[in-house]
């Protein structure tokens, strides 16, 4: 009898808190959501990371990120909690992609190198972000399916010449082929015609999650506009460098680019 009300008192006494919760996929190239309590700093390997009023917050791993990272959470009026992340590390392909204009391999004139840099801060702009909502609560689709004709993390070599690594995933699909909104968000840009990028979309899913949506024919949204899951955003191109029609699909956490095919699994007829 006394060893059941001991039991029960133990079962009784409230647990700590704990200070961080968080899910995800601990991988190169995955993202994680977590929770904390409201008016809590997190860090992330020592950086700052931006958390939503009610508590929420992301993070992501790049490509090449180490096989651990520390996640710290200290709340308005506690102790700070410290979770060591275990990252696993993956093997990436090499992609040879041959026929590309070399203008778009090794550009040199002073007007494309100028545009060039014109579209890369446009970009980078857009990836400093930090808008205090979690539209991605909502979940992620594939923006379009076909041919998966690029893999995120590959090394790509350019008409024989090495380049960076591949950072999304390419589709082939149909020239027309309708592109849809990966997950909610605001379109944080629309650009005409990129050097590299042809049509552009990015879409602001918040707390510095971003997507992007390239070589489009056409583009069906506007600066600005608030766009929900599967909403269609463009069609299907070959603009800017391409060898053919496809999207070009990039997903990043401010400055570090995400696998997004890890955040959707794998396709299914209508996304």
């Amino acid at each position: 009898m006394i060893r059941a009300i001991l039991f029960l008192l133990l079962l009784t006494v409230a647990a700590p808190a704990q200070a961080i919760e968080i899910d995800g996929t601990f991988i190169q190239g995955g993202m994680a959501t977590g929770k904390v309590s409201p008016g809590s700093t997190v860090t992330l390997d020592g950086e700052a990371v931006a958390v939503a009023p009610d508590g929420s917050f992301l993070i992501g791993f790049g490509r090449n990120a180490k096989k651990k990272a520390v996640l710290t959470a200290t709340p308005p009026d506690g102790a700070p909690e410290t979770l060591t992340l275990a990252i696993e590390r993956r093997r990436y392909k090499i992609q040879r992609i041959d026929g590309l204009p070399e203008r778009k391999v090794t550009p040199r004139s002073a007007e494309d190198l100028a545009r060039i840099r014109d579209d890369r801060a446009k970009i980078v702009g857009v990836r400093a972000r930090r808008t205090l909502k979690t539209f991605y609560d909502t979940g992620f689709i594939w923006p379009v399916t076909g041919r998966i004709s690029g893999v995120f993390g590959s090394q790509r070599i350019l008409n024989g010449k090495p380049r960076s690594p591949h950072n999304g995933v390419d589709v082939a699909a149909p020239k027309g082929t309708p592109v849809k909104a990966m997950g909610d968000g605001i379109v944080a840009l629309v650009h005409p015609g990129m050097f590299f990028s042809g049509k552009t979309v990015m879409i602001d899913h918040g707390l510095g999650l971003t997507s992007v949506y390239i070589h489009m024919d056409t583009t069906t949204v506007t600066q600005g506009d608030f766009v929900m899951k599967g909403a269609q955003i463009g069609t299907i191109g070959m603009t800017g460098r391409a060898t053919g029609p496809h999207l070009h699909w990039g997903v990043s956490w401010f400055n570090t680019h995400l696998d997004p095919a890890l955040l959707v699994g794998p396709q299914k007829p209508g996304g």
